[in-house]
């Protein structure tokens, strides 16, 4: 078996790497499973990955970045499910089960890959993902993260990184003009559409927001997705028994 030249490596690596995202992005959110996470695929492509950041031939600044990523998503793992498997979300984690050695080797890849004029997707969700290992929910973190989505967005369009990005703007700005952005998008196909809008709406108005996580749980294909958004119009429908008895 005989290695291809230098040329024939780099023509290759932009399609290894995509492989490799894909791959990982599987195993943070499974699909073919009804389970979220699958901790294997996302190990076996930190492992393909770092053996290219370790090899010279083929350590490049986007590969830096996509381990950077990596490390940076896989530091959650701990706080992202229930013991029995069920998802954790963002706001409700334990910080405090964050792994802080994954988050400085994703910080060390994330300063190597920055050096030079190189500026790719893999780049910009690295930062993104860099500012949720801060624990703090700061305006400066929101705005950091904000941005950078306007920049993913420029280099490559997708319509769930619109979907965070309104997240991001809520957090940054205001709910209202969240909203405003996020039923622009007209994403009505689309599960996270739905569940997006159900939790933009939760304090301004309740009723529409059951009604959006009600249309959510009707996408939703995976039982740990129907068991989360259950969970949030489970939450409104006692808030607004509460609110009834008072």
């Amino acid at each position: 078996m005989e290695l291809p030249d230098k040329t024939e490596i780099n023509c290759r690596l932009e399609t290894v790497l995509t492989t490799l995202y894909l791959l990982f992005s599987e195993g943070y959110y499974s699909t073919s499973q009804n389970i979220i996470l699958r901790k294997d695929l996302c190990i076996e492509a930190m492992r393909l990955t770092l053996m290219l950041a370790d090899n010279e031939m083929t350590n490049t600044r986007e590969v830096e970045a996509l381990m950077s990523l990596m490390c940076f998503h896989s530091s959650g793992f701990d706080a992202r499910t229930t013991q029995s498997g069920e998802l954790i979300l963002y706001h409700e984690q334990d910080t405090n089960l964050w792994n802080i050695e994954l988050i400085s080797w994703g910080e060390y890849y994330l300063n190597k890959a920055s050096t030079g004029n190189t500026l790719t997707k893999n780049h910009v969700e690295a930062a993104i993902a860099y500012w949720h290992t801060h624990k703090d929910d700061s305006t400066e973190k929101w705005e950091s993260i904000l941005q950078l989505y306007n920049k993913l967005l420029f280099i490559v369009y997708s319509p769930i990184a619109a979907l965070n990005r309104t997240f991001a703007l809520a957090k940054a700005n205001s709910f209202e003009e969240a909203i405003s952005e996020a039923e622009k998008l007209n994403l009505k196909d689309n599960q996270f559409y739905y569940a997006l809008l159900g939790e933009l709406y939760t304090q301004s108005n309740p009723d529409l927001a059951k009604k959006h996580f009600e249309s959510a749980i009707l996408l939703a294909k995976s039982k740990a997705d129907k068991q989360i958004l259950q969970s949030r119009l489970d939450g409104l429908n006692k808030n607004s028994t509460l609110e009834y008895c008072k």
